[in-house]
């Protein structure tokens, strides 16, 4: 091919085919990570938690306490979570004798 606009048109279209190789490569792969959580959910795995033991493991040691401890200080600012000082005290049920 020649070169037209200062563009070399061999490079480019090299550029461009391992492109669309990569690309079909990466579909590849994505089918072949269904087709695991799907066999994983089959013998009673949840995928969703999978998924996020996934994201946590890509995760440094470091990242991931920071993570953890930030989501913690949320769950308690939203009363979803014990605060610490309330961990230790017994738990009550609500509307029951006493």
């Amino acid at each position: 091919m020649p070169e037209v606009g200062g563009i070399a048109g061999e490079r480019l279209k090299s550029f461009i085919e391992r492109i669309e190789r990569l690309d079909e490569e990466r579909r590849a792969l994505v089918e072949d990570i269904k087709e695991v959580f799907s066999e994983a959910k089959g013998v009673g795995f949840d995928v969703k938690t999978m998924r996020q033991i996934i994201k946590l493991r890509r995760l440094d040691q470091d990242e991931r306490d920071e993570q953890e401890a930030l989501l913690d200080t949320y769950k308690r600012a939203l009363g979803m979570l014990a605060r610490a000082s309330d961990e230790s005290e017994p738990k009550r049920r609500s509307g029951g004798r006493r």
